[in-house]
C-alpha cells in the first residue's frame, strides 16, 4: 500500500507546501508568545519594585508609630503621675482652662 502524498509526485510538493505554511504560522505564534513573556517579565519586575517600595513605606511607618507609641506612652506617665500625686488642685484648674479655651474658640467659631 502506498501513502498519499508521500511519493515523488506533484501531491508530494503540495504537502511540503502545507508544511511551510504550517511552519510559518508557528514561526508567527512564536512570535506572538515571545512578545507576551516579555510583557509579563517587564510587568512582574515592575511589580517587584513596586513590593519593595511599599514595603519600605511600611518600615518606616512601624518605626513612626513605634516612636509615636513610646512619646504617648511617657505623656499617659506623666499625667497618671500627676493625677496620683498631692497635685489633683492643679489638675483640675488645668481641666477647667482646657474646657475654658474650647468654649472661647467654639464661640469664635459659631460668631463666623
Amino acid at each position: 500500500m502506498r501513502r498519499t502524498g508521500l511519493g515523488e509526485g506533484g501531491s508530494g510538493s503540495y504537502v511540503a507546501s502545507g508544511y511551510s505554511v504550517y511552519e510559518e504560522e508557528n514561526e508567527h505564534l512564536q512570535e506572538g508568545l515571545r512578545a507576551k513573556v516579555t510583557a509579563l517579565k517587564s510587568l512582574s519586575i515592575e511589580i517587584g519594585t513596586e513590593v519593595k517600595y511599599q514595603n519600605k513605606m511600611l518600615d518606616d511607618m512601624d518605626t513612626d508609630f513605634d516612636s509615636t507609641g513610646g512619646l504617648l506612652g511617657a505623656t499617659i506617665g506623666r499625667v497618671k503621675q500627676l493625677s496620683r500625686g498631692s497635685q489633683t488642685k492643679l489638675l483640675c484648674y488645668m481641666l477647667l482652662f482646657c474646657l475654658f479655651v474650647f468654649f472661647v474658640l467654639y464661640w469664635f467659631i459659631k460668631l463666623r
